[in-house]
């Protein structure tokens, strides 16, 4: 229980939760998560404990701050939402893990840069344990496996704060992607990890994220 609210955010780790708290939503659906998300960050005190969501989205397009219509879906009739992330357009739905993480980032000295870092050296740690070589890609944020992206993110950051987080493709329906530019490149390949032999589903795969991701925000 926070025993206090201290006028610096370094302060409050002494007298609070410094391990996020992770909540496991299911299939949630996108636009009431991105409300929730705001709010939450809206509202929070330096004394607030992070939190990581983690769940899957029915079939959603969402669009990043700086995302060209060019990019958008040319025949689909999913729909499609605008969001304050960054980055261009993805897809989500059933099979796709995700994970907001909802981070004081001033409290624990990082910068936007330090936490994208985090959450893909997070993502290619789970799936080099489970055998799957893994990398980042320079000037393209995200994570790829030979080449094909396999992990998408964007982050918003307010008043300190970040929200949004990662999409991992995990046993999913890839059709969509198809019908658009993913992340604004076009012809990007996109993969999964059912497709490299990997057991579990998003649920799994999430806790094991969940959890890395809290090892790295703890261990600074």
């Amino acid at each position: 229980m926070l025993v206090s609210v201290q006028t610096k955010r370094g302060e409050a780790f002494a007298h609070g939760r410094r391990t996020p708290l992770v909540r496991n939503l299911g299939l949630a659906d996108y636009a009431g998560t991105y409300e929730a998300m705001r709010r939450f960050t809206a509202e929070r005190g330096v004394a607030t404990p992070d939190e990581l969501w983690v769940l899957e989205h029915p079939s959603v397009y969402t669009a990043g701050i700086a995302a060209r219509v060019a990019h958008f879906p040319r025949t689909s009739g999913i729909p499609l939402v605008r969001a304050d992330r960054g980055g261009q357009i993805t897809y989500h739905g059933p099979g796709q893990l995700i994970v907001y993480t909802l981070v004081d980032l001033e409290r624990r000295g990082l910068t936007v840069r330090g936490m994208v870092a985090l959450i893909e050296q997070s993502v290619i740690d789970v799936l080099v344990e489970r055998g799957l070589a893994a990398e980042r890609k320079s000037g393209a944020p995200g994570v790829y496996v030979a080449g094909a992206k396999i992990a998408a993110l964007g982050l918003r950051v307010r008043r300190g704060s970040c929200y949004h987080g990662v999409a991992l493709n995990v046993d999913m329906d890839l059709a969509p992607f198809s019908d658009i530019d993913p992340c604004g490149y076009p012809g990007l390949a996109v993969t999964q990890t059912s497709a490299h032999g990997i057991d579990g589903d998003a649920r799994e795969l999430g806790e094991a994220l969940a959890s890395r991701i809290c090892e790295l925000l703890d261990s600074r």
